[in-house]
């Protein structure tokens, strides 16, 4: 066994590291340490690293809010989501993440309890005094632009198309998406489309099923009770085996895939086979969908793409130093269609 070297002795850290100390371990000088941590381009990168790695033996730490009153900057944003475990919140997170990091930022998140409109706006103040130089809501839920109450002069950007022309927003197209869903299955001749909806507190659960809703209507076709969910695979699982015992059900909109992929489960152990018997449609196009059997046909939602948008709308107005209002992107959510949807059987 090798006994390591007093060279490969790593400096012990200490509570209150100094610029001075970390020039002194790095054999540069203190300008250059400061260079490093202002990111100043004009460093050798071994001279960089060199710096990094004696910050990291010291535990020290820039002192950012001297950086800001240097620089008019903290390089920080801070994130609002509720409920990081699910897909869409946590695809969008790391989007965000990506997107900041390519941009010299760093991205302070807060997993709220709740989409109410006291925890989100709790969250935006506790956020808003954390240095950040802006702020991203990723899903605003039940928050509407009338009761969000944001920090005086902070840039704001908002993943909910509901917002557009109240604060910057980027969304997906969630009803022309929902809407080429319901289409698509009466196009193959279903008589009507069946809603497993999401939760009724989730703003983009509202938008798809108004969606379904008004485009049966439009097409003079009767409109089921919806089936309610919750975007998880169990509820889809035992809201299928209702669906499942009613014949009349031929086509399914299912509001997201992992409530499909549960309604999958339990239309498989009914008897009732898919595509011949009943028509299933989904939302998101998760990386599983494509591996279902059969494959899913879905709505794609472009996760990615929202992330960097939301990234690139709050950059704008933090180097413009100005609020803007009227910014927004709503994001394409085409139909893909594989092999889960089908005409419905003879009568």
């Amino acid at each position: 066994m090798s006994v390591p070297t007093s060279n490969s002795v790593p400096a012990p850290r200490r509570a209150g590291a100094s610029i001075s100390d970390v020039a002194r371990l790095a054999g540069v000088s203190a300008q250059t340490v400061s260079r490093v941590s202002n990111e100043s381009e004009n460093v050798l990168p071994s001279t960089r690293q060199r710096v990094l790695d004696a910050m990291e033996q010291l535990g020290y730490a820039p002192n950012r809010a001297a950086r800001a009153l240097r620089t008019g900057s903290f390089a920080a944003i801070g994130v609002v989501v509720h409920r990081l475990a699910r897909t869409g919140e946590s695809s969008t997170v790391d989007a965000i993440v990506d997107a900041a990091r390519r941009e010299g930022y760093t991205v302070n998140l807060v997993d709220v309890a709740s989409p109410s409109s006291d925890d989100v706006t709790a969250a935006l103040q506790r956020l808003s005094n954390q240095s950040v130089d802006g702020l991203v809501i990723v899903r605003a839920e039940t928050t509407t632009p009338t009761s969000l109450a944001l920090p005086a002069r902070t840039p704001v950007v908002v993943a909910d198309s509901r917002f557009i022309g109240h604060h910057p927003a980027v969304g997906a197209d969630q009803v022309t998406g929902a809407s080429q869903a319901v289409e698509h299955l009466l196009g193959l001749g279903h008589a009507t489309v069946h809603l497993l909806a999401g939760p009724v507190e989730s703003g983009p659960a509202q938008l798809r099923a108004q969606a379904w809703r008004t485009t049966l209507e439009r097409a003079g076709r009767r409109v089921p009770a919806p089936v309610q969910g919750d975007w998880s695979a169990q509820s889809g699982y035992e809201a299928g085996r209702v669906l499942a015992l009613d014949p009349e059900v031929t086509a399914v909109f299912s509001a997201n895939d992992e409530m499909a992929t549960g309604l999958l489960h339990a239309l498989h152990e009914a008897g009732r086979r898919v595509p011949q018997d009943v028509s299933v449609v989904g939302f998101d196009d998760i990386p599983l969908a494509s591996h279902l059997w059969p494959p899913l046909t879905t709505v794609r939602q472009d996760f990615t793409r929202v992330g960097e948008e939301l990234v690139r709308l709050l950059l704008e107005q933090i180097r413009s130093r100005s609020a803007f209002v009227d910014r927004n992107v709503v994001v394409p959510a085409p139909l893909i269609e594989r092999a889960s949807t089908a005409p419905p059987p003879p009568r």
